[in-house]
């Protein structure tokens, strides 16, 4: 057992529009080189954009889609008597939204043609309606979690 102390982790940034701070770490991940306004007008026209499509308000829309891209299994690399074996995890809440942050920002930053603030919002509203590259990922994941179950015993 680790004799270091666990981090207590930092304080959250609470967004200026709506004081959440799911939506504050949703821009910092969205940021580049420091430019935090550019980032949070980004999102904020994603949000509201979203909003209008699904005809809900912008925090409901915005906690279903990120509840919806989390995944709840995963599979980590175990290494047991000279072999490597992909072992299923159960996903902590943290963890789950920090995946599902980065796969909606991963995907709608792959996409090409149209300003970055249309493309999240339209990937925000695939991922609301259950279809599109972010849940295709989610999906991937729980398959290969399926797919070894039987090495769930190396899980200790």
């Amino acid at each position: 057992m680790s004799r270091k102390r666990r981090h207590a982790g930092r304080r959250v940034v609470l967004d200026p529009i709506y004081g959440n701070h799911k939506i504050g770490k949703f821009i910092n991940k969205v940021m580049i080189d420091g430019k935090k306004q550019i980032a949070q007008r980004i999102v904020y026209d994603a949000l509201t954009r979203l909003s209008e499509m699904v005809n809900e308000p912008v925090l409901d829309a915005f906690e279903k889609v990120l509840k919806q891209a989390a995944p709840l299994m995963e599979v980590k690399s175990r290494r047991v008597g000279g072999s490597t074996y992909q072992v299923p995890v159960d996903v902590s809440p943290d963890r789950g939204y920090s995946l599902a942050v980065r796969w909606l920002i991963n995907n709608s930053r792959a996409k090409t043609g149209k300003p970055f603030y249309i493309r999240l919002s339209e990937e925000l509203v695939d991922t609301y309606n259950k279809v599109g590259s972010t849940i295709k990922k989610r999906e991937e994941a729980h398959k290969m979690a399926e797919a070894n179950k039987a090495f769930s015993h190396f899980r200790w």
